[in-house]
Formats: C-alpha cells, sequence, structure tokens
C-alpha cells in the first residue's frame, strides 16, 4: 500500500489507497437438511488520485503490478469527473469494539450442528420447508492517503438466518441474527418464527381496502430505502429529491425517528471513519417526525458547499465487490427508534389489517418520489387482533409522505434487517389490494 501511495505522490495533487480483506464461512441448510458449506477468502485494493481538480480510479484483486494500477487512474482521469477539493486528514483517537477473536474458533462443524439444532426444534412443530444459513465473517479494513490518513479496523460477523416456508410457495416467515460473536438461538428467536408461522399456516381470501398495515423488520427496507433516497446529499445536488427543500420541517409522524449510528458498536459493524477516511458521527435523520439533515460525502459534499458528513461510502445498490466501487452517500448503520408496544399489543391493535412479513418489488415504484407498490410475500392477514391466515396474490401501494405520517405505534426491540436495525412499525390507511377486491367499510382502528 505504501509503496502504491508513494508512486502516487509523485504524479498526483493527492492520492488515497483503499485496502479490505475478508475471509468468510457460511453453511446453508435446505427443508432441514445440510446442503453446502462455503469457505471464501477475497481481497483487493483500490486508488484514488486527484490531479488538477479530476479524479481517477482503479482497483485490482492482487497488487502484483502496482504501476499497471496506477496507471489506470491516470487513464481514467481523462474522464473528467470532478474531485472534491482535498481528502482527509483524519486522526482518531476513539476506538470501538469490533472485533471478537472467539469467532476465529468458531468452526464450521460448529454452525453445523447450530443449524441441525434449529431445523429439529422447527420441523417437529410445523409441516413447512425450512431453510437455514449460518456464518462468519472477518473483515480488515485500513484506507491512507497523501494528507496524511492513516486508518484501519477489523470486524467481526456471526449471522443466522432461518426461514419456514408455505407449502408449494417460496412465501416465508423469516428471521435475521447478526452478532460480533457466536451466540445460539434463544427461544425468543424461535418462537418468533413459530407464533408467526403456526396460526398464518391456512391460506385465506379476505377483502382489501384501507386498513391497518404492520411492517416487519424484515420488510421496512421497503420505506427506508425511500427515506434514504428522499435526504441522500447526491439527490439534493440533484434536485430530485422531493423534501429538498423541507429540512426542519414535520414531514412524518411525531412517533418516528430515525438516524445513522455508526458509533454503536453494541452492533456488528461499528465504524469511526466511513470508506473516504472522513470520521464517523451519530446523525439523526428524522426527529419527531421532522427531517433534520441530509447526509453526504466528500464530493456532494463539496458540490453543496458543506462538509461531508461522514457518509461516503463504497455501496452497491446490488451487492458487488466493495474495492471496486467509488464512494457515495449511504446510510449504513441506520435504526429507527423503538416505541413502547411489545409485538403481541401491535397485532391486538389490528380490529382488521395485514402484516407485511415478505416484500417482493421493493424496487418497483418511483423511489426518489417516495412511491411503493409491492407484492406481499407474505402477508398475514389479522381480524380483532390475531392472526387467521396468509394471503397469496396480495399487494399494498402508497407514497411514504403519506403513510408514514400516520404511525400508530412501534415495535418496544429493533431488529437486524435490510438497510438497519428496525422495529416492527403499525400503520393506519394503507391501502391493500387482494384477489377479493376491497370493500368500503371505514377507516379500522
Amino acid at each position: 500500500m505504501e509503496a502504491l501511495l508513494e508512486m502516487a505522490r509523485k504524479k498526483v495533487d493527492q492520492a488515497e489507497v483503499y485496502a479490505l480483506d475478508e475471509v468468510s464461512d457460511e453453511v446453508r441448510f435446505e427443508d432441514g437438511k445440510l446442503k453446502d458449506i462455503e469457505s471464501k477468502s477475497q481481497s483487493g485494493i483500490s486508488l484514488r488520485v486527484i490531479r488538477d481538480g479530476k479524479l481517477g480510479f482503479a482497483y485490482t484483486k492482487n497488487l502484483i503490478h502496482p504501476e499497471e494500477t496506477f496507471q489506470n487512474a491516470l487513464d481514467s482521469l481523462k474522464g473528467g469527473v470532478d474531485a472534491p477539493p482535498s481528502l482527509p486528514s483524519t486522526r482518531l483517537d476513539l476506538s470501538l469494539e469490533t472485533y471478537d477473536p472467539s469467532i476465529e474458533g468458531l468452526t464450521n462443524a460448529q454452525m453445523v450442528e447450530e443449524g441441525k439444532r434449529i431445523c429439529d426444534f422447527l420441523a417437529s412443530r410445523v409441516n413447512g420447508q425450512i431453510n437455514l444459513s449460518a456464518g462468519r465473517k472477518i473483515v480488515r479494513l485500513r484506507i491512507i492517503n497523501s494528507q496524511g490518513s492513516d486508518l484501519s479496523t477489523s470486524f467481526s460477523f456471526y449471522f443466522l438466518s432461518t426461514e419456514i416456508l408455505y407449502p408449494g410457495t417460496y412465501a416465508s416467515i423469516h428471521r435475521e441474527r447478526v452478532e460480533k460473536r457466536f451466540v445460539e438461538a434463544d427461544e425468543g428467536y424461535l418462537r418468533h418464527l413459530l407464533d408467526l408461522y403456526v396460526p398464518s399456516s391456512k391460506e385465506v381470501d379476505p377483502p382489501g381496502g384501507r386498513m391497518k398495515v404492520l411492517f416487519l423488520p424484515e420488510s421496512m427496507y421497503v420505506l427506508i430505502w425511500r427515506v434514504e433516497s428522499a435526504t441522500s446529499g447526491r439527490n439534493v445536488y440533484l434536485k430530485v429529491s422531493p423534501i429538498m427543500e423541507r429540512l426542519g420541517e414535520k414531514v412524518f409522524d411525531e412517533k418516528l425517528t430515525i438516524y445513522d449510528d455508526p458509533l454503536n458498536d453494541r452492533l456488528p459493524g461499528a465504524r469511526s471513519f466511513d470508506d473516504e477516511g472522513v470520521a464517523c458521527r451519530r446523525w439523526p435523520i428524522v426527529e419527531k417526525g421532522v427531517v433534520t439533515h441530509f447526509y453526504y460525502d466528500l464530493t456532494y459534499g463539496a458540490k453543496m458547499g458543506v462538509e461531508s458528513t461522514g457518509h461516503g461510502y463504497k455501496a452497491g445498490m446490488w451487492g458487488g465487490e466493495r474495492v471496486s466501487f467509488k464512494p457515495s452517500p449511504s446510510l449504513e448503520h441506520l435504526s429507527v427508534e423503538t416505541g413502547e408496544k411489545s409485538f403481541r399489543d401491535l397485532v391486538r391493535a389490528i380490529d382488521r389489517g395485514m402484516i407485511v412479513a415478505g416484500a417482493m418489488g421493493g424496487h418497483s415504484g418511483n423511489i426518489q418520489n417516495g412511491d411503493f407498490s409491492i407484492g406481499l410475500s407474505p402477508g398475514l392477514y389479522v381480524e380483532h387482533g390475531e392472526i387467521v391466515g396468509h394471503v397469496k396474490d396480495a399487494m399494498i401501494a402508497g407514497n411514504i409522505f403519506e403513510v408514514m405520517k400516520e404511525v400508530v405505534d412501534l415495535e418496544d426491540t429493533a431488529h437486524p434487517a435490510s438497510n438497519g436495525t428496525f422495529p416492527s412499525v403499525l400503520f393506519e390507511g394503507v391501502m391493500v389490494a387482494t384477489r377479493s377486491g376491497s370493500r368500503d367499510d371505514g377507516p379500522h382502528r
């Protein structure tokens, strides 16, 4: 890394070298039986250079020929991409607990044993297909630049994902778990799966219409994705955010507080610096319904005349090799503040409504405008505070700037899920379409 940086220093104004190493092991069960075990090790290095106000970029999976990587970065300067005025000079005194060394001793055999235990427990209680994946990952990251920054960190992850499929479908009840070390799945984790699957095992076809809708953590990404889009510094700069002139205004229900907290090392993957070497901090996005901040990386912060907020990450919408991405504004440690109701209390509060246990087509609709239209996979129908069955071929549609103004309540516990850590959230008056069509019998309280 140092040799590549020194090579770049001599011919460009500023330079940055980013190195990432990952080792992972994963076991997968299908229909309660061990399907495969996969181990991966990968590494990569990317180089950003700034010369005459323009930005160059290159990456490699193996730094055998640093001269070639540097030349590729120089060649990319011809693209004329504007560079931020300066790379950061970051010194950090903060130390986060992001790595548990016990992860190194976790074996595939232990994860297979845990997977079998979970599958056997669930299989003795339900007739649905049980799929499971469990794994560990060790990540080491280092960033050095010509401004004197030299930052490094390591992460440990243990992850578990379990699902129970309804017979004859791909719809399932599922839940994830992410820790810094191996932790056995407790009764609460397993009971959640059973408490949703067992009463919903019957297929039902209720009438649609406007009703209460409970988004589980696993489906909250549909809404959160659109909040992220609306508050992104990139979209504010491009003038495609519908709330770019509404900073400081109450846009959502006052029960909603949404924040990004990379410094919370109680959760795996905490960060004291982003992928550009900018220091991270807790960053409120929405406080009691009021939009309080947008978020920026170095590039879009410079374009808007503000500092980076520490949200420059190499993040791809559909995954991929992180070293191959250029940093862009991204909320990587997002949370929704919990409420005071138990999950059971939220269900009891539904006279007639739907639980969104899974979503299809979260990318559909005008995301920048806040629109969504998703298939429920599955939707769980609730009457008089009780789950009565699961629904096929149902959809919900709306706009976050309307739906998220009508929050009934939030769960008192947050869970890891796609795009962050969220509680279940109950909304009022969401439009649901089913095969039976709709009925108009007024609001459902």
